[in-house]
């Protein structure tokens, strides 16, 4: 047995596990939490049976499952991981077992149906990790947008309607143009070899004439960017955070940001590398812009939730440097802080939860000298800040350590990939990091020093047993990352080193890569270069 039933499992639980929450008792909250948690349990463990079967040596795709889908249509669906996908996909069944726990104290409406929605969110997060067909992983992007829209807009703040359309109108507007790319893809891959498929292992093998890369390559890093969120199209993103609840923008968060930068490393850049050389100087500027800009802002809001969200902004945009300064390092950094980003901003979120339940406000000026009155609180909530911060021995300080250190050596990378003045953005990426601690330490005080002189703060009481045991688990995960990041890296390690060989040979080749999925083709020959743009073909 090679595992690969794993991961069509790990996909269904959560989608049984909805079904038998939406047809429990109407009124049995406590029923549909306990169905919920154990469903999200389940899916975690079993998770962890993946680690029997991947091979950490190995860099292309493993425990691949498929089988066909739309026969007529050359649909499969087709599913595998790497060590790209494998921790985010540990972070996915990590986070939902453990927001669903912490949801007690905050959702008291609906319950059954916000149970199913985090159990079905669940389901599409994973199937987006895993696809390889890129119909497959459409169809997951797209269910991961409407539990998402319903948690914002049916449990969410005053507000909760026009950030609800304003977060679906962003993404969908984003994904329709990757449709319009994957469609391209499909039909051009149908008509040059008389098949037609979604497979991402035979679209990368199709070569595009380099300007249909670019434009390609345009609809997809827009979905992307948006789901990021990079500047200026962050927008959307501070709305969605205030107004949803605190599961939701511990999901949201935790995990969705992430596929942003997932979707340059798995799909974009892969299929499309010269569009991505032409691209990623604009792109490694706004990063950077947002790293700063996302800081800044941050200084001046009051509620402490849109601090905690513009900081999103910011320590995502060193996660899409990390991945377009294309070194090892860089990108190895990248991934790694997309996992320290879930952990600490989940619980920061988490925490601001923890505030609101008590004084139903977020406002900065409510609070002060809470320390007195919650202690345990806030050494758990001066962790997740620190880690958040990059403090050492955190996992917030390997995260951002290596996406600098990664664009510092940027032009190292051979072929025609480069980004503009690597060690300048690099410099201007590390003052995020001085920025960041600023803020996130002024948020603290603010919070926990000074004096109690609010005079309902007097009464807080510190965490119960349930919130105690999310914050000991995020905060020993927090540290863990930080000082003993080794494993982490090094299974990640050969995925990396596979995925920048294949993209410097795509970007080497004008004509579009000579290669097979995560494998090279030895010495093959090729099309000759005068050949006309006309001949598109797959790899030879």
């Amino acid at each position: 047995m090679d595992g690969s039933f794993l991961l069509p499992l790990l996909i269904g639980l959560p989608v049984v596990g909805a079904l038998l929450v939406m047809v429990s008792p109407k009124g049995e909250g406590g029923l549909a939490r306990m169905l919920g948690l154990s469903f999200s349990l389940i899916t975690f463990l079993v998770s962890l049976g993946v680690f029997a079967y991947f091979r950490a040596n190995l860099g292309g795709m493993q425990l691949v499952f498929d089988t066909v889908w739309v026969s007529s249509l050359g649909i499969h669906f087709k599913t595998g991981i790497d060590g790209i996908s494998l921790w985010l996909l540990i972070l996915t069944t990590f986070m939902t077992p453990l927001t669903l726990f912490a949801a007690k104290g905050s959702i008291d409406k609906h319950v059954r149906e916000f149970v199913a929605a985090m159990l079905l969110l669940e389901a599409g997060m994973i199937g987006s990790f895993v696809a390889l067909d890129l119909f497959v992983f459409y169809v997951f992007y797209e269910i991961m947008l409407v539990p998402m829209y319903l948690l914002i807009g049916i449990w969410g703040g005053q507000r909760r309607i026009y950030a609800s359309i304003k977060f679906f109108v962003f993404t969908m507007v984003g994904s329709l143009l990757m449709l319009a790319a994957i469609i391209f893809l499909y039909v051009t891959h149908g008509q040059v070899t008389g098949t037609y498929t979604s497979d991402l292992e035979a679209l990368s093998n199709l070569i595009l004439p380099h300007q249909a890369q670019v434009w390609c390559f345009a609809a997809f890093a827009l979905a992307f960017a948006i789901k990021i969120p990079l500047f200026p199209v962050h927008t959307w993103l501070p709305d969605a955070h205030v107004e949803a609840p605190t599961p939701g923008s511990v999901i949201l968060a935790g995990v969705m940001l992430k596929f942003g930068i997932y979707g340059f490393l798995r799909f974009a850049m892969p299929l499309f590398p010269a569009g991505a050389a032409e691209l990623a100087p604009y792109i490694a500027v706004l990063a950077v812009i947002g790293i700063v800009y996302g800081a800044l802002v941050a200084f001046s809001q009051d509620d402490v939730k849109k601090i905690v969200a513009y900081s999103s902004v910011s320590h995502l945009g060193f996660c899409a440097l990390g991945l377009f300064a294309m070194t090892l390092t860089g990108i190895q950094g990248s991934i790694f802080a997309m996992l320290s980003h879930g952990l600490t901003t989940g619980g920061l979120f988490l925490g601001i939860g923890v505030l609101y339940e008590r004084r139903h406000t977020r406002r900065l000026a409510e609070y002060g000298g809470i320390w007195k009155q919650m202690p345990i609180f806030a050494g758990l909530y001066l962790i997740v800040t620190m880690g958040s911060a990059g403090l050492p021995a955190t996992s917030g300080f390997i995260g951002e350590f290596l996406t600098i250190f990664g664009t510092f050596t940027a032009s190292n990378f051979p072929g025609n990939y480069s980004i503009p003045n690597p060690m300048l953005l690099g410099a201007f990426a590390a003052t995020g990091v001085i920025l960041g601690a600023i803020y996130l330490l002024y948020m603290f005080q603010k919070v926990f020093f000074g004096k109690l002189d609010v005079a309902k703060n007097g009464g807080l009481k510190d965490l119960n047993g349930r919130e105690l045991a999310v914050f000991v688990i995020l905060c020993v995960g927090i540290i863990g990352m930080g000082v003993a990041p080794h494993r982490i890296l090094k299974s990640m390690e050969p995925s990396v080193q596979t995925f920048v060989r294949n993209f410097g040979r795509g970007v080497s080749e004008p004509d579009g890569p000579a290669r097979l999925y995560g494998t090279p083709v030895p010495s093959q020959p090729r099309a000759a270069k005068t050949a006309p743009v006309a001949q598109l073909g797959v790899g030879q």
